[in-house]
């Protein structure tokens, strides 16, 4: 007998971010925006328009706009159960809803409302516990976008690299060979040349200068449990805004991954 997902998940917060109400609604409703700091997107710009995140080889999530009303209000649902591998009965579209209130001094806040049902299992309310954490980052990203880059194309750079070991030393590997330092500080990373605009838990953005302008988001996390140990994820993701962005890519994803699978981290 299946079980009816009547166990509420609700998540929201806001962000200030600078821009027009129109600079904004093209950064958080449209394909060429949200590729530009979140997950690369392919999105119907339409209400009933389709939707589909890429979030690594061979995975990703599709979904639906139900709700669009420029430049003020997009929601759009996805196929949480289809995300994780559950039985589709079992649990409730994932919807989000985006609202893009215009503040004086030419900012925007942006308010965010992710909600579900699902049946109460452990691992339901331990993916929505890590939810916030794991979104939050991008929305740096965006500000930082809307600083920067309004309106322009990036041509996304993603590497990443599975370690024995803890999230934590695999981070603080990662802090040590690229020579991350305090926020605000400029930094030369794998010949690239850039400002730290953010520190976090296990993260890093930077945003680059040359010699392709954009932004660098450095991470790690732990991975699945073994027997002996566990493992954690190394990963780099670029937003890069420039004509010679793609030759840049084709050149130094290759060479990001190899390094990444080098990276000396402690036993």
């Amino acid at each position: 007998m299946s079980i009816t997902p009547n166990v509420p998940y609700r998540l929201e917060f806001s962000v200030e971010v600078p821009g027009t109400p129109e600079q904004v609604w093209e950064a958080v409703a449209t394909a060429k925006g949200m590729s530009a700091w979140f997950l690369p997107t392919e999105l119907e710009e339409r209400e009933g328009g389709a939707l589909h995140f890429t979030m690594g080889p061979e995975m990703g999530s599709d979904g639906h706009v139900t709700g669009w009303d420029p430049p003020r209000r997009i929601v759009y649902e996805e196929d949480w159960a289809a995300l994780m591998g559950k039985d589709p009965d079992a649990l409730s579209p994932l919807t989000s809803e985006f609202i893009v209130e215009a503040q004086s001094g030419g900012t925007c806040v942006v308010r965010v409302t992710s909600s579900g049902f699902g049946t109460g299992a452990d691992w339901e309310q331990e993916w929505w516990d890590t939810l916030g954490p794991n979104w939050m980052p991008f929305f740096d990203n965006l500000r930082l976008y809307l600083s920067h880059f309004p309106g322009q194309a990036a041509t996304q750079l993603e590497a990443s690299a599975s370690h024995d070991g803890d999230a934590e030393s695999v981070w603080s590997s990662l802090q040590h060979e690229l020579g991350l330092g305090e926020e605000g500080a400029t930094v030369e990373v794998r010949g690239a040349t850039g400002t730290v605009e953010r520190v976090g838990e296990r993260q890093a953005l930077v945003r680059l200068t040359a010699p392709v302008p954009g932004m660098l988001s450095v991470f790690a996390f732990g991975e699945e449990e073994g027997v002996d140990h566990g493992t954690a994820m190394a990963g780099v993701r670029a937003y890069l805004f420039s004509a010679d962005a793609a030759d840049y890519v084709r050149r130094e994803e290759p060479a990001w991954q190899a390094w990444l699978e080098g990276l000396p981290v402690p036993a």
